[in-house]
């Protein structure tokens, strides 16, 4: 078999840095990761976390922004294989439903979000992932001819937010339960036919 190469066994380095990364920032907290614990957890030298990376919290801006990219990823994916936005709603909710709130990547985001109100360049990062993805569930809404599509696509991404951040205090919490609720926001309705329904 032939020996890696020296860039083969750097990508490898990194690869198991960044995921002990993503572990170590759910199970201590951000800020507890320190050079010493990441290496230990990667099965590395500690002097290889600065060799491969600028410093310790650009290590974990980038596990942290992998992961989300991934997420988003996905998600977009799932909403793009469904026939029409309500049957994304539920796709959408049954795909964040094996989330539990307090499972290691939930913890993982969460942390993110908090460093982000201290750490401008990971809010610019993580805000243009969101917009991105805002922008691809906008533009899906408005094809479908919803009168409201950014703040439709802002709404419904606050609730898939708060969705797994809810089940983290709340076990019971599924998507069948919201599901219904949710459709209603990308049904696609003319501007005051709300107030038409609450008036018969």
């Amino acid at each position: 078999m032939t020996p890696p190469t020296p860039a083969e066994r750097g990508r490898e380095v990194r690869e198991k840095l960044l995921a002990a990364a993503r572990a170590l920032i759910g199970e201590l907290g951000w800020n507890a990761v320190s050079t010493r614990i990441l290496a230990q957890r990667a099965g590395v030298r500690p002097g290889l976390v600065h060799y491969h990376f600028e410093s310790l919290p650009a290590l974990l801006r980038r596990a942290a922004l992998d992961a989300m990219r991934r997420t988003l990823d996905d998600t977009a994916a799932v909403l793009a294989g469904a026939a029409t936005p309500a049957d994304g709603v539920d796709a959408m909710l049954s795909f964040l439903d094996h989330y539990t709130g307090r499972d290691p990547e939930s913890l993982l985001f969460s942390e993110a979000y908090l460093v982000a109100t201290r750490d401008e360049e990971l809010r610019a990062r993580m805000s243009e992932l969101i917009a991105d993805f805002h922008g691809d569930l906008a533009e899906r809404l408005a094809r479908a001819g919803h009168h409201a599509p950014e703040d439709a696509a802002t709404l419904l991404m606050a609730v898939l937010d708060g969705f797994v951040l809810h089940k983290g205090l709340d076990p019971g919490l599924s998507a069948a339960r919201i599901a219904p609720l949710v459709r209603d926001i990308v049904t696609a309705r003319g501007e005051g036919e709300g107030e038409k329904g609450e008036n018969r």
